[in-house]
């Protein structure tokens, strides 16, 4: 079939196509960033048991494939985020989270594959925990921080866009944690007070 796209690869002017595997999140075009259990430190609310999990080993928590688009106001970022399973004590494995640098910043997360939540808090103090399985969508509102958590025994993948210039904050999580936690309890999922949230 003859290929019409006269621009350059990421043409973010006239558009472009892409390789984007719906069952794994991968593509050739997308750059990768991971996150090991040693970048996570104060992350988990049991430092004895990251400590532990920590030595002589230094497991993948999560991985992303984004998207290099130019932050500009206008333009899409996207691409896939791949938690694994695990748990450091009770407490899921999960991404670190974060808010947008332009707060008033919604985002769509797209199940692919795996079963987690998403959990969310805003500066005031609302939260929720959205659960996650392959076909479902979660929407992640403006002002809301925004967690993967991986609670199924395969890797929890997911399809994810947002405004390209919303920037990242993850200071404010690494300062203050969240609110809650998903941790095991009884062989389910359940939610408690972080005991370590400033």
């Amino acid at each position: 079939m003859a290929d019409f796209n006269a621009g350059k690869p990421f043409d973010f002017e006239r558009g472009f196509t892409m390789d984007f595997d719906l069952k794994t999140g991968f593509s050739t075009m997308l750059d990768t960033g991971k996150r090991y259990l040693s970048q996570m430190k104060g992350m988990f609310a049991d430092d004895a048991a990251y400590d532990a999990a920590c030595d002589g080993q230094d497991p993948l928590v999560y991985e992303f494939h984004g998207m290099p688009v130019p932050e500009h106001e206008g333009d899409l970022a996207f691409g896939c985020s791949i938690v694994y399973p695990g748990k450091v004590g009770n407490e899921y494995y999960m991404t670190k989270g974060h808010f947008h640098t332009m707060l008033e910043t919604a985002e769509i997360y797209y199940c692919l594959a795996g079963h987690g939540y998403m959990l969310m808090e805003n500066p005031e103090g609302d939260w929720l925990a959205l659960e996650l399985e392959a076909g479902k969508a979660v929407y992640v509102p403006k002002r809301y921080a925004h967690r993967s958590i991986c609670v199924g025994n395969e890797p929890l993948r997911t399809f994810f866009v947002f405004r390209a210039d919303a920037g990242h904050d993850y200071g404010t999580i690494e300062t203050k944690g969240y609110r809650k936690l998903l941790v095991e309890a009884d062989g389910k999922p359940t939610i408690i007070d972080n005991p370590k949230w400033k």
